[in-house]
């Protein structure tokens, strides 16, 4: 199959590096849709001005006529964008779902989806998208996964992988993998706040060395809490989902729901994120907070 007509629904940060990204490849009818363009000075309505994008009025007005929609929305906003995106689908239209939710929701997803005539493609990017952009490692998944894996290649699609016919494994996957990273950024940024505030953080981040030798973790640490700062609303969203996982599977999500607040919490001091050093990164966030007493133990 050849894809001459593509639509993206949403156009945050995913959606507007595939934006660039594929007129390279040789598309030159691109659309797109995101909840925000009705907001004219909302970033996605600011970035589609600069690129050579078709701005559609609606979901399924981006999505008629595609041969391949791709999704890259919030995981809050997943089902709600297949569901306004299937009415414009034409028969036997790709709908490659990117979106960082359970198992449970992508079943949904592609009920929808299948319902009106597409072919729902599970995708579960397992790495930072940026810099491979879109040749970065994704699982494939469903039973259309494979025929998308030949028709993606040509896109650039060229680090995706087929994983299951079941859809919702690489979704499993995807999730499992949150737990840690997204876990990890909200341990180390709660561990080194409190180590900042106690006057112990080189102590801590010298037994993080010693420990796990090889990575610098000073330069590690302020990359992981940078993350969280920048993405930290995005990111809950996606712990929400990945705690909906380990539910589903039967397991209690302490671990998911605590670093889902805690990623919460840090998408309210994105000022942080420009201190270049990691000690004033975690000073201008305590400088935030109020302490009712001075408990540190510096």
């Amino acid at each position: 199959m050849t894809i001459d007509h593509i639509a993206l629904i949403g156009f945050g940060e995913v959606g507007q590096i595939i934006g660039r990204d594929l007129p390279a490849t040789g598309v030159s009818d691109l659309a797109a849709w995101d909840i925000k363009f009705p907001e004219t000075d909302s970033a996605p309505s600011r970035a589609l001005k600069k690129s050579d994008v078709r701005g559609a009025q609606s979901a399924p007005d981006a999505a008629a006529g595609a041969d391949l929609i791709i999704c890259a929305v919030t995981a809050e906003q997943a089902l709600s964008a297949a569901k306004a995106a299937a009415p414009g689908l034409k028969n036997g239209a790709f709908y490659l779902d990117m979106n960082s939710t359970s198992p449970t929701v992508k079943k949904e997803a592609a009920h929808l989806i299948e319902e009106a005539g597409g072919r729902f493609v599970e995708a579960a990017v397992i790495s930072p998208f940026p810099p491979k952009r879109l040749a970065a490692p994704i699982l494939l998944g469903g039973p259309h996964g494979a025929a998308f894996l030949d028709a993606g290649a040509p896109l650039g699609f060229t680090g995706a992988t087929f994983f299951s016919e079941e859809v919702g494994k690489a979704s499993a996957a995807k999730m499992c993998r949150s737990v840690m990273i997204q876990g990890m950024e909200a341990l180390l940024m709660e561990a080194l706040l409190t180590a900042r505030r106690c006057g112990v953080e080189e102590t801590v981040i010298d037994s993080l060395s010693d420990l796990f030798p090889g990575p610098d973790w000073r330069a590690l640490a302020r990359y992981m809490i940078s993350r969280s700062l920048i993405h930290g609303a995005r990111r809950a969203e996606e712990m929400r989902e990945a705690a909906c996982t380990v539910e589903e599977a039967g397991i209690a999500p302490w671990m998911s729901e605590g670093a889902a607040r805690r990623q919460d919490w840090a998408a309210h001091f994105t000022g942080a994120v420009n201190q270049a050093d990691l000690n004033d990164m975690l000073d201008t966030i305590l400088s935030a907070l109020e302490f009712p007493e001075e408990t540190a133990l510096k």
